[in-house]
């Protein structure tokens, strides 16, 4: 298995069979998200404060090429595009999310890519207000059953869910405490940073939030908190290992401090669907650890693995779903995303 690390200085991919580690790709560069197109090949996502957002393609993982195409808004708009924050395949489609807040598609492993205008173009946008990390468009969850249905979340606007392939979008975020309340429209203003689907019950969804853990049950008409067991409720990245259903995250005090409770750095674990929360197994430092996880630095297998990094360049893994816990002998620059290829 690989594993594909993005960092601020560049991309890092770890063999889990051999416990190697390569060297690294595009030194230098903000690496932000990976992916795997239908035809085999990869994609990765660069950013830079000079040249902008743009990808990157690969057969093999080692040797890279520009692509000349990428997700973009139209020249001369008032929208920028500062990053894209993440990608998610169904079928032969792949999407992207970026900064400034957008959806797009491509249906050629990545060559051209189409404005999904149903969520850019939504009545609310002149709402959208961003988040401490920009206006981004950071999480795609896609319905197995029926890829026609997807979930999008915006920092710091909220969930949206399409029934039509992206056609159109409707604000599900009823039940969830709001972070920046927008005067002109009442379905925004939400921050959320991690999104969770159950494969098998695709109406189950797990949230974490700005304000909050959340579940939902119906596919986001109606959210509750599932916090019972946390010290803190605050954090950024969430993931179901899809195998024994259990969920994790990583708590920090608030919004304010946004360090680990009491410097007790470790990832949290549900096994009951979010009714109790419980540090996850064993491995994680006994000293003080002042470190977070960003909300792309986690990624599972779905096969027992979950594997995340830190903003202090620290790696950690289990192989038994959280069971026992095991840090990298490695530090690598800032961690900001994590994909298993």
């Amino acid at each position: 298995m690989t594993i594909a690390i993005g960092t601020d200085k560049g991309a890092w991919f770890y063999d889990t069979d051999t416990d190697t580690l390569s060297d690294p790709v595009l030194p230098g560069w903000r690496v932000t998200a990976f992916t795997e197109a239908a035809d085999g090949s990869y994609l990765l996502a660069v950013g830079s404060n000079w040249f902008g957002a743009s990808l990157y393609r690969s057969d093999d993982l080692t040797d890279w090429e520009p692509l000349l195409g990428a997700p973009a808004w139209p020249e001369g708009g008032d929208r920028k595009l500062n990053q894209i924050w993440t990608f998610a395949r169904s079928g032969d489609t792949i999407y992207a999310g970026v900064d400034e807040a957008g959806l797009f598609r491509s249906d050629d492993n990545g060559a051209t890519w189409q404005s999904v205008d149903g969520i850019n173009e939504h009545p609310t946008r002149p709402g959208w207000y961003p988040g401490f990390g920009g206006l981004a468009l950071h999480r795609i969850l896609i319905d197995p059953r029926t890829p026609d249905r997807l979930w999008v979340g915006i920092s710091a606007v909220g969930v949206f869910r399409s029934d039509d392939g992206g056609l159109t979008w409707t604000s599900k975020n009823e039940g969830v405490a709001k972070t920046a309340p927008s005067k002109d429209f009442d379905d925004i203003g939400f921050c959320v940073h991690g999104l969770a689907l159950d494969p098998d019950d695709p109406n189950r969804i797990y949230r974490q939030d700005h304000q909050g853990v959340y579940r939902t049950f119906d596919g986001g008409e109606r959210w509750e908190r599932a916090e019972t067991g946390l010290p803190g409720t605050f954090g950024f990245p969430m993931v179901m290992d899809a195998s024994t259903k259990a969920l994790f995250v990583v708590p920090l005090e608030s919004d304010e401090r946004r360090l680990p409770p009491g410097g007790r750095f470790a990832g949290y674990r549900s096994t009951d669907g979010g009714d109790t929360w419980s540090v996850s197994g064993t491995g994680f430092p006994e000293a003080p650890t002042y470190t977070q996880v960003l909300r792309g630095a986690m990624a599972g297998d779905n096969a027992g693995g979950v594997h995340f990094g830190t903003t202090s360049g620290r790696f950690w893994a289990t192989a038994d779903a959280g069971e026992s816990w095991h840090e990298a002998p490695w530090t690598l620059p800032r961690i900001l995303s994590v994909t298993v290829l």
